[in-house]
């Protein structure tokens, strides 16, 4: 083999081994960053919990704020809690792609756009010291513009006062629909009522500012401007999660009887 030969095999081999090593280190990293990873999930989660019920406080030990939460699973088609599934594992996101695990939903009550929600939910509870329930934290998810938005309301022990809301995941734009994150606009949904006297689903993000001398000014936040889709996708979302296909029969459980 002539020398130009040899220096391309060693050229070529060099790479190689490099590429082999770098790919090593790699898997290693990421082996070894994986729990790190986990945890920091799990963290931000208990922390989004907590924030849409007003029960985060900044430099606050996580773990420690979230011991006092109660986590349950409840079946939404009895509306009642359930050992089905184990609270502690339970995926609700995993669980509503899984046919094994979902219900279709239907077309007529599909307002958030989802086709398909998970059998049972994974739900939160605030309890004070003689385990009395004071706050409600529930999953809610639905169709923006541009993506799937997640988030947490909190409600009160009636169960129609709403004590906080955040989306924790959601990719709409900057600005416009990524208005949903906007403090000033969160901070509006508290105390707003989510059911109306017959226990109907009132609450809704409003076309503008909210007329605040009107009867249903009780029920609803200002519009985001320029973002009507997004709007109307957190409408829906509300409309859905709180009628009977959500989680309208276990509130109505609550309200029956003491948890």
């Amino acid at each position: 083999m002539s020398k130009k030969g040899n220096e391309s095999l060693q050229t070529i081999v060099v790479s190689g081994i490099l590429c082999l090593v770098c790919s090593l280190l790699v898997s290693v990293i990421v082996v070894n960053l994986r729990p790190r990873q986990a945890i920091n999930k799990d963290l931000d989660m208990k922390k989004n919990i907590l924030m849409s019920a007003g029960l985060f406080k900044k430099g606050a030990d996580i773990n420690e704020a979230f011991s006092k939460i109660e986590t349950v699973i409840i079946d939404f088609e009895t509306g009642k809690e359930t050992d089905a599934v184990d609270a502690k594992t339970y995926d609700q996101i995993k669980a509503s792609s899984d046919p094994s695990m979902n219900v279709k939903i239907p077309g007529k009550l599909d307002l958030g756009g989802l086709s398909t929600r998970a059998k049972y939910a994974k739900i939160y509870l605030s309890k004070d010291e003689s385990g009395v329930v004071k706050e409600l934290i529930l999953p809610v998810k639905g169709k923006g513009l541009w993506s799937t938005m997640y988030g947490f309301i909190a409600l009160e022990a009636d169960t129609k006062t709403i004590k906080g809301f955040a989306y924790y995941s959601h990719g709409e734009t900057p600005g416009l629909g990524g208005e949903v994150d906007n403090p000033k606009w969160k901070q509006q949904w508290i105390g707003k009522k989510l059911y109306d006297e017959d226990w109907k689903v009132a609450f809704a993000v409003a076309k503008g500012a909210v007329n605040k001398t009107s009867s249903t000014a009780q029920y609803k936040v200002d519009g985001l401007s320029g973002a009507t889709i997004t709007a109307t996708g957190v409408t829906n979302s509300m409309q859905y999660w709180f009628g009977e296909h959500g989680f309208g029969k276990y509130l109505a459980v609550v309200r029956g009887k003491e948890i």
